[in-house]
């Protein structure tokens, strides 16, 4: 049974007041693409003070340094406070036996918890373009290191294929869709979970000119340009269909980003994005900010200011969608 989306309208803690600093508690077989741990996979790049991956350098614009992989891990349980304390909403029971894959598995924080979680999965593989998995992991679980735009070589189908938080890394999405479709088991589910990354407020709180709004729309307008579009969750269910998934279905949580909201669940999913927001976003500006969009460095450095001064001022409602949409292949 699907967790229950969140409230269409999210209340306001009115006690709140200006935005407090409780949040400084949280810190202020495979694809022809796939390759070996080998040491050309560990080399980086570094630009503009971070670190990136350099296996199919530039297809991935954020850095993959410890202070990166710190907020990918927060935001890990993010999704999962989000979803009601789940990993996923197919109908499905990854203890039957199941083979799972997770694409763009980050830090690999969504396959361990699986793992920990469903012992009795047959394997839970992992793979993304840097190796920054840990080397400890559950028995059932792999990581490995692809770039699944390419063609994949899988030497068995999966039963359950799971896609998170992929928005401005993908070029061609109908694509890779179609190659989870191929790649599926007959019966077999796709889960893809993603906001969308056009931030609003149900109170008219969050202003046009807000530096929250100016940085999404900025990050927007670079992906665009390099053709890696970072809003492809509107769009996610048509691709589904389209690839030829029978029983879709789109469930939508609000993701609010600040401490503002009345409801507990909420408020903690809105500090850590708070933080999210604040610590996060000199790597979310950087490169395609910089390189894309030719800003200059003293103009992103005032840029992240406001959008960190805007997080800790806490009177902007600033709101996402998050959308899950889930799909099986026909038996």
């Amino acid at each position: 049974m699907a967790a229950p989306s969140s409230p269409d309208h999210v209340e306001v803690d009115t006690a709140q007041g200006e935005q407090d600093e409780r949040d400084s508690a949280y810190g202020d077989g495979v694809s022809s693409a796939s390759t070996s741990l080998r040491s050309s996979v560990l080399r980086y790049e570094w630009k503009h003070g971070r670190r990136y991956h350099a296996y199919n350098a530039g297809a991935y614009n954020f850095p993959n340094d410890e202070p990166e992989q710190e907020r990918l891990d927060m935001i890990h349980h993010v999704y999962f406070r989000c979803l009601n304390d789940r990993l996923f909403l197919a109908p499905v029971d990854p203890n039957a036996g199941l083979r799972v894959l997770d694409i763009g598995t980050g830090t690999g924080m969504w396959a361990i918890h699986l793992g920990d979680d469903y012992p009795g999965a047959a394997e839970i593989v992992g793979n993304d373009l840097s190796a920054i998995q840990p080397t400890w992991c559950p028995p059932n679980v792999r990581f490995i290191v692809d770039d699944v735009e390419q063609d994949w070589l899988e030497p068995q189908p999966y039963d359950f294929i799971h896609c998170r938080y992929m928005a401005g890394s993908i070029k061609d999405w109908p694509r890779l869709i179609r190659q989870m479709y191929e790649n599926l088991k007959p019966g077999g589910w796709v889960e893809l979970q993603e906001s969308a990354n056009t931030l609003y407020s149900q109170d008219g709180t969050l202003a046009k000119d807000n530096p929250m709004v100016t940085m999404m729309e900025g990050l927007m307008e670079a992906c665009e340009k390099i053709g890696r579009t970072m809003d492809p969750a509107p769009s996610m269910e048509q691709w589904v269909r389209e690839a030829g998934f029978m029983n879709v279905k789109v469930d939508t949580f609000k993701l609010p980003v600040g401490s503002w909201p009345k409801d507990p669940r909420l408020k903690e999913i809105g500090t850590l994005l708070g933080v999210n927001f604040k610590e996060g976003v000199e790597a979310f500006t950087a490169v395609l900010f910089a390189d894309v969009l030719g800003w200059k460095k003293e103009e992103i450095a005032v840029l992240n200011t406001g959008v960190r001064n805007a997080v800790k001022k806490g009177d902007a409602h600033a709101l996402f969608d998050f959308l899950v949409i889930t799909g099986q292949k026909p038996e």
